[in-house]
Order: C-alpha cells, then structure tokens, then sequence
C-alpha cells in the first residue's frame, strides 16, 4: 500500500476541521493567552449576569472571564481536546460549578430549545462564506431581550500570514446583517480597533463586530 500525500491545500482545510484542532489543543502548550477578549468585556460589563453560551469556546478563556462575573454558562465546540482543556482551565480557576460544556459545531448548530441571555462568538471563521448562516443559527439560542454578540477578524491588509482561504473566511460586520432573522434590533455591526503584538511588534487591526438585540416577546 503506497503513501497516501498531504497537499497544502489539504493542511488549510484541516484547520476548518475538528481534527485540526484537536490536534493544536494536543499539545502541552497553550493555544491561546486566556484573557477576555476586549468586544466581550465592553459589552458584557454593562449587562445583569444571566445565562450565557460561547460558541467557539476553545480552551474557555472568555467562559471562565464570565463565570467570574456571575454568570452561568455554557462553553461550545467542535474539538473535544479544546473543551477537555477548558473544563480543566474553569477547574483550576474555581468556576466549575459555573461552567457546562457542549460539544457541537457551529456550521450545523441547533439550539434545541435552549435560550441564552447573551450568545457569544470569536473569532469563528468558517469556510465559504458560511458566517451568515452560522449567525442565522446562533440567533435562536437568544432568548427574548438578549444579546447576540459575533466578533471576527476583519480582512485587513495585517494578515500577511494567512493563505487566501483562511483570508476568504474573514468577514465585515455589515456582512453577517442578512443572517439576523426579524425580531432582532441591530445596537452594533461595525469595525472596532483593537492591537494586538505580532513579534514583539504592536499591530493595529480592526474586529468586525456585531452586536443585535433580540426584542422582548
């Protein structure tokens, strides 16, 4: 039997992929800081703490940063590495009673019936353009007054790095408006300076950011 080769192209899609990631989240070493991201803490300070789902969770950094606020939530991905991680990250920070986990992919994610106060994503870029429908989904699981907050990479000209199809996943926030279904009202849907170090090196770029209001029943 002959070896079976890899092309690049095959190495770009794997990181769409839950195989991919639970091969990075395999390692000793963490993927990622830890620390909330700055659109979740901006939004999320100024409301009562209630129920929260984070869809793309990873290792659960910005779960964990909600339990500590008082919320209870839920933490949600395709990578059972990613969410093992997670569960033990909440462990050591002392929110496990706080924190559930939930394995699921957001390109085909139904919220069965569960309702959330907030629902949160970052930095979530799935292939083709697959956003709109992704936020479509993301939509149900608000529950009535809630907050819908989506957060990714703008295409900006920083992402020297990225082959074209990780840069054709990004998106603008006005882009995701199409995927909110009636009932909801739009508070944000625009691009928001944020740095971030890159060798050593300070880098401005620009988060897409999508903030929608789910109107009381």
């Amino acid at each position: 039997m002959g070896t079976e080769k890899t092309s690049p192209a095959d190495g770009q899609a794997a990181m769409f992929e839950p195989a991919g990631w639970d091969a990075r989240y395999a390692g000793k070493e963490s993927v990622w800081r830890g620390t909330p991201n700055p659109q979740l803490v901006a939004v999320a300070e100024g409301l009562h703490a209630g129920r929260a789902l984070d869809v793309g969770c990873g290792e659960g950094g910005d779960v964990i940063w909600l339990a500590r606020q008082g919320w209870t939530v839920t933490g949600a991905d395709f990578s059972a590495e990613g969410l093992a991680r997670a569960a033990r990250h909440a462990e050591e920070a002392g929110v496990a009673e706080r924190t559930d986990w939930w394995r699921t992919d957001a390109r085909n994610f139904a919220a069965g019936g569960r309702t959330y106060d907030l629902v949160t994503t970052h930095y979530l870029h799935p292939a083709n353009g697959a956003m709109v429908d992704v936020v479509r989904q993301l939509a149900q699981a608000v529950a009535p007054g809630g907050r819908l907050l989506v957060v990714g990479h703008s295409p900006t000209a920083h992402f020297t790095q990225l082959t074209q199809m990780h840069l054709r996943a990004m998106f603008l926030a006005e882009e995701l408006l199409p995927g909110l279904p009636d009932g909801f009202e739009v508070l944000a849907a625009q691009q928001r300076p944020r740095t971030l170090v890159r060798d050593g090196v300070d880098v401005d770029v620009e988060d897409s950011t999508l903030l929608a209001r789910r109107r009381p029943e």
